[in-house]
Formats: C-alpha cells, sequence, structure tokens
C-alpha cells in the first residue's frame, strides 16, 4: 500500500449561514500548501447541524455542492463533508465525496440522531459507500454511526481486508467527549483500520459547546494526532500503508473474526 496523506479541518461553523460557512472553508482549504489525498469537513460544514430542512436543504446541483466541486478540482484531492440534501420530497444527512474530476460518491447518514428531531425529519441510509483513494480503501461515515460497531464491522476475506481507513465527520458536542475520544480509538482496535474523527468546534445554534477533539489514529489504535480543544486546526496527516500492511500480517486478527450479515431493516 502507498502512503495516504489526509488533512483534517477542526472550526467552528456559522449557524445555517451557508454563504458565511462556504466563505470561511474556502480560506481554510487554501492554507493547505502541501499535496494532499484527501481532505475532511466537519458534520453539515455549510450549516451546522441543522434540523431546519426548510431554510437549509440543498439539492445536489446546489451551491455547497459545486463549492466541493471547485475545490477538488483545485486542490487536486478528495474533499469529503456532508451536507442536507433535499430529495424526492425527502431529506438527507448525506456525505459528499467529491473527486478531483468532478465525479463523486454519497453516503447517506445510517443511524439518524434520537435526541434530536433527525430522525423524525430526515430519511435514513441503508447503503455503505466504499471509496478508492491512492490505493487505500476508505470507508466513511457520519457522527452518530460511530455508536453502532457493527455497521462499521471491517471483514477479512481470502486475504484482503474490507477497508483500510475509517473516517467521521461529526457535530459531536463537549459534553460526550469523552465517549467521542474513546470510540474513536475502539474502532481502530477492532477494525484493524486507521481512523479519522473531524468534529467542528464552538457553539451552535442552540449554544451546545463543541470541543472539536479531532483525531488521527493508526490500526493498533495508537493516536497519532489530537487537536487542542476548542482550537481552530487545519493538519495534514502522512499514513503508512506500510506500517498497516506489516502491522495486519504480524497479527492476524482478521483471520478470527466472527462472519456475520446485517438486518438493513432492523
Amino acid at each position: 500500500m502507498n502512503d495516504l496523506r489526509i488533512s483534517v479541518i477542526q472550526t467552528d461553523l456559522y449557524w445555517e449561514q451557508a454563504d458565511k460557512n462556504l466563505s470561511h472553508f474556502d480560506r481554510l482549504i487554501d492554507t493547505i500548501l502541501q499535496p494532499v489525498d484527501l481532505i475532511v469537513l466537519p458534520e453539515m460544514f455549510n450549516t451546522g447541524f441543522s434540523i431546519n430542512p426548510e431554510q437549509c436543504s440543498e439539492t445536489m446541483d446546489g451551491r455547497s455542492v459545486a463549492f466541493l466541486k471547485h475545490k477538488a478540482a483545485q486542490t487536486k484531492a478528495v474533499i469529503l463533508a456532508t451536507i442536507l440534501i433535499r430529495e424526492a420530497n425527502r431529506f438527507y444527512n448525506r456525505l459528499i465525496a467529491m473527486y478531483p474530476g468532478g465525479q463523486c460518491e454519497t453516503y447517506d447518514k445510517r443511524h439518524l440522531f434520537r435526541l434530536s428531531e433527525e430522525y423524525k425529519i430526515f430519511h435514513g441510509g441503508d447503503k455503505k459507500c466504499l471509496l478508492h483513494i491512492n490505493d487505500w480503501k476508505v470507508l466513511p461515515l457520519i457522527c452518530y454511526d460511530l455508536r453502532f460497531p457493527v455497521w462499521s464491522k471491517n471483514t477479512w476475506k481470502d486475504g484482503a481486508y474490507e477497508y483500510d481507513l475509517l473516517l467521521y465527520t461529526a457535530n459531536w458536542p463537549a459534553s460526550r467527549a469523552p465517549v467521542w475520544k474513546t470510540l474513536l480509538m475502539a474502532r481502530a482496535m477492532e477494525n484493524q483500520v486507521c481512523v479519522a474523527g473531524v468534529n467542528r468546534i464552538g457553539y451552535d445554534g442552540h449554544q451546545t459547546w463543541h470541543s472539536g477533539d479531532s483525531m488521527v489514529i493508526d490500526g493498533k489504535g495508537m493516536v497519532l494526532f489530537a487537536a487542542d480543544p476548542g482550537r481552530e486546526t487545519v493538519h495534514t496527516q502522512k499514513l503508512s500503508g506500510s506500517d498497516l500492511e506489516l502491522f495486519r500480517d504480524s497479527f492476524t486478527v482478521g483471520m478470527d473474526w466472527d462472519l456475520f450479515s446485517i438486518n438493513q431493516n432492523g
């Protein structure tokens, strides 16, 4: 496997103000001066975690998707973020993985948060999305998905792992930061994959504080990078493909994983 260079952006978000957020991320992305393979933004990067679809939802040909397309072409990197999408009279918390050539892949958030109205207003997805970036297989998920290990469980078959890097883009409140940090490390250990969690900082429109605590973790569960809580951060981390392969070859837990299937309607 090649090495993978990933940039994570931890920042505050303007509440339900897409114009300001797009301008803000335009500036932040432009501070990444070195070549990278992947840039990850917080959940609902253009509005903050809003459940106000009448004001905040967009279509797939809207300005925020166009912005991601422009910046992916400019940086020659895959850019990953989520947007509140309106489609066929339904609303989705949709992850967009935009490639430099203009093509994109999507994932609709599977687990909708029951402590907000998300699960009543949005439509949950039922399919995962596996990205291929510079010889790495990448599984992107969204915020509350982190609490459900079956949905992210890696598999091993005929000497090959289903994926190599697990990503979470989030608006995860500071009151539950210990859970966030613990589960990110656990997902790396149990799946023998690198993990990156990218979270926002600042107060949202409900005056809920977010500390960020964005992290990049290797396949052993060791923290390679941890952003300072509450501080805007743009950080680029190199993930070693050879280190991950060596660890997997010497510690062959994947060969003993249990076989399972998922009931998508459960």
